[in-house]
């Protein structure tokens, strides 16, 4: 197998990232390389932007799954490549390109040597919003073609290429996006008696949802919300009717994501009463904590650390967010690291994953496969 191919897959993708739910050039792209492949054990469907790959086994007893993310990200790329994006605005600046161009790698390998069990290729749209996962778990498709185990991996800057890093239980955490709209009454700067100052509002919303970590979590817990954005009013002597504060919630567990929540609606509630104003909460996008499990992951790390390439690192848990937790909460599975060694690190304009991290990911998920679908 000549990997250079896959990092030259990896290059064409990354030069058209698309956002969740409009990957329709992806797709495209996609489809015409997988129906290249030999077919006669290989069955394709699609849902919506998204594509499923089963490569049927000799004598299947179990199928085994691999999930690729497949979206890019809203941000203006700023790298040197000469394969940069030629979609203005966007990029794919989390790692999707290799995600993909690894999956398309490990089932080239399977579809021209099948294993006894069935392998399901999934390649899923939406994760970095507004989250394609759970949708897809409930898809027709995946009821009837549903795993019993899958894998998957994320590319991780900070470790150096032939490095993987992982551990059993929780690895990324319970995250949800926050959206608060205050209203208010708006006027002229000079009769501030006659309004309700929706920035004066948000100032003070903002430090109280600071204290809900301090003194509502359990200090052996872990909680983070972050305020990234707040809007509010027109020009300088205009006291603003409306607020909007835009942030992220994570937690590592989903009862503390629970009560976090209940503080900050509380919180809200007081300010509602307080500068006597209206306030909507928005949740948006919600993510379930990715929980490697136990004996699987385990496993998977025996046998990668009998891989003379393949240095295996026992990670610590991180505050991040992945919609493959989903996936995780109804199958058994794990997700992995996979060391890309850049200097600049997820979601950065500048991210520049060393490819050679392709043929290493390629080769140990190949083998770790081909070992699991012995009969």
């Amino acid at each position: 197998m000549d990997i250079s191919q896959f990092a030259a897959l990896r290059r064409e993708l990354h030069k058209i990232p698309e956002l969740g739910f409009q990957e329709v050039k992806t797709q495209a792209f996609l489809l015409r390389y997988i129906e290249s492949l030999p077919q006669e054990h290989l069955e394709i469907k699609t849902w919506k932007t998204g594509i499923f790959v089963k490569v049927k086994g000799k004598k299947p007893t179990k199928t085994i799954g691999y999930r690729a993310d497949i979206d890019g990200l809203p941000i203006t790329e700023e790298t040197e490549y000469e394969f940069s994006s030629t979609h203005e605005g966007l990029m794919h600046a989390c790692g999707h390109d290799f995600h993909m161009s690894i999956g398309l790698g490990i089932l080239t390998h399977f579809a021209n040597h099948p294993i006894d069990d069935n392998l399901l290729f999934i390649f899923q749209p939406a994760e970095e919003g507004p989250g394609g996962a759970q949708p897809m778990l409930e898809s027709e498709i995946m009821k009837e073609w549903k795993p019993d185990q899958i894998v998957a991996l994320h590319i991780a800057p900070e470790y150096p290429v032939g490095s993987i890093a992982v551990k059993e239980g929780i690895l990324f955490a319970n995250t949800s996006e926050l959206f608060i709209d205050l209203k208010g009454k708006g006027g002229h700067a000079a009769y501030p008696h006659n309004t309700n100052d929706m920035v004066v509002a948000a100032c003070q919303l903002v430090s109280q949802l600071q204290t809900i970590v301090a003194r509502n979590v359990d200090p052996l817990d872990s909680a983070v919300i972050t305020v990234g954005k707040i809007t509010a009013g027109t020009v300088q002597n205009i006291i603003a009717e409306r607020a909007r504060i835009e942030g992220t919630i994570r937690t590592l567990s989903p009862e503390s994501m629970a009560r976090v929540k209940e503080r900050i609606e509380a919180i809200v509630k007081g300010v509602e009463v307080g500068y006597q104003c209206e306030t909507v909460i928005d949740y948006g996008c919600m993510y379930h904590q990715v929980y490697n499990n136990h004996d699987m992951t385990k496993e998977f790390m025996t046998f990668a650390r009998a891989q003379e390439e393949v240095e295996v690192i026992e990670c610590q848990k991180a505050m991040t967010g992945e919609d493959f937790g989903y996936m995780l909460k109804e199958i058994p599975g794990f997700m992995f690291w996979l060391g890309v060694n850049s200097p600049y690190g997820l979601h950065h304009s500048k991210l520049q994953p060393d490819e050679k991290a392709i043929e290493v990911a390629i080769s140990l998920i190949t083998r770790y496969f081909e070992m699991k679908g012995i009969a």
